[in-house]
């Protein structure tokens, strides 16, 4: 059924100023005869031509007789000039508590950022809306409580230190716009056992790091897993977060750190939870950041599964001296494994904490 569309005009037009364009139209009238022929006076009528008084039922009467327009036809402007009030007072009302919406959003969303990145429009109405959207909730008192959730649940997940600054506001709306983000892509249907040959294609593109962001997509949306890259926020350290989307998991990347080691570890690292984790739960969701922050046998876990996948633990115990390597060494041994040698100073450099060493071994992801 369609439905009317209410439309309410920018002002309400009292029926008054019908009077005057017929006092103007006739020049043998004026108020003073008019108000005579209308048994009121003169100042009564004043107030109605003005749009201070109502015409009532006698009133219309009377000024059908004295000015050929129907009775009815006065009680229906009257009537629509009631109710188009009516829908302004409304409308204001709802401007203002838009204001006061918009007002509490700015304070626990980054609405800059939202505008930056073109989520948000002109009118308020509408940005309203896209933000509960994309936070996926009815009314802006939904996001504070799952905002102060949020900060609870990670605080029992995450150590903060004097180096690793959270603001959770953005950390929260990162996290948010990864999930209404991953509900707008199609990819593949997921099947778990397909695993080790993804991760096969994945090694061979970390190893070639040619046009390596959408070839890695690509990969991961033909085996069924959803990819998405979202800059990171001001004190997000985030650098991916894994999760389910409907019948898909999700791998979503900050690339803070345009380096094709960091990049390989941490789709490796997402790929990780959701091999051991994901697939016996879909409800969790993990945050990963690369700064030695996360607790807990799950991320602990998803490290050494990273670690194994782009470089075995066979293959790591087989190269010698690894601490004293050059980086043509690296090079060649990357070559002779199809390792991307990169790859392979990244692992010394995290074995020993050390990410000053001076190298010719280009990591840019590419």
């Amino acid at each position: 059924m369609i439905t009317k569309k209410e439309i309410t005009p920018a002002k309400a037009t009292h029926p008054g100023i019908l009077i005057k364009d017929e006092l103007d139209a006739t020049p043998d009238l004026n108020q003073k005869l008019l108000a005579k022929q209308l048994d009121v006076k003169p100042s009564f009528l004043n107030e109605i031509i003005k749009g201070k008084r109502p015409i009532t039922p006698d009133i219309a009467v009377a000024l059908e007789a004295a000015l050929g327009i129907s009775a009815e036809y006065w009680i229906r402007f009257q009537s629509q000039y009631e109710i188009d009030l009516a829908r302004r007072k409304e409308r204001n009302i709802e401007k203002v508590e838009n204001i006061e919406k918009w007002k509490r959003i700015k304070e626990i969303v980054p609405v800059r950022y939202l505008n930056k990145h073109n989520y948000l429009s002109e009118t308020l109405v509408e940005d309203i809306e896209k933000v509960l959207k994309i936070y996926n909730v009815a009314t802006v008192d939904e996001i504070n409580n799952e905002l102060l959730c949020f900060e609870e649940a990670q605080s029992a997940y995450y150590r903060k230190s004097d180096k690793l600054k959270i603001d959770n506001k953005n950390m929260f709306a990162w996290c948010a716009l990864a999930k209404y983000e991953a509900k707008r892509q199609q990819v593949s249907t997921f099947n778990i056992d397909a695993i080790d040959a993804l991760i096969v294609e994945l090694n061979r593109l970390f190893y070639e790091n040619v046009d390596t962001l959408q070839k890695v997509k690509s990969v991961l949306n033909k085996y069924g897993i959803k990819f998405l890259l979202i800059e990171k926020l001001e004190k997000t350290p985030v650098d991916g977060f894994t999760f389910w989307s409907g019948s898909n998991p999700v791998i979503a990347l900050s690339l803070r750190h345009n380096r094709i080691d960091n990049f390989a570890f941490t789709v490796m690292h997402e790929i990780g939870h959701i091999d051991l984790h994901l697939r016996k739960d879909k409800e969790q969701s993990f945050i990963y950041f690369t700064k030695k922050s996360s607790i807990g046998e799950q991320e602990d876990a998803a490290n050494s599964y990273a670690q194994e996948q782009l470089i075995s633990n066979d293959v790591w115990q087989s190269i010698k001296d690894k601490d004293a390597m050059s980086d043509d060494e690296m090079i060649a041994i990357g070559d002779e494994l199809k390792i991307n040698p990169a790859i392979i100073l990244g692992r010394i450099c995290y074995d020993k904490n050390n990410y000053a060493r001076k190298t010719k071994i280009d990591k840019t992801l590419r």
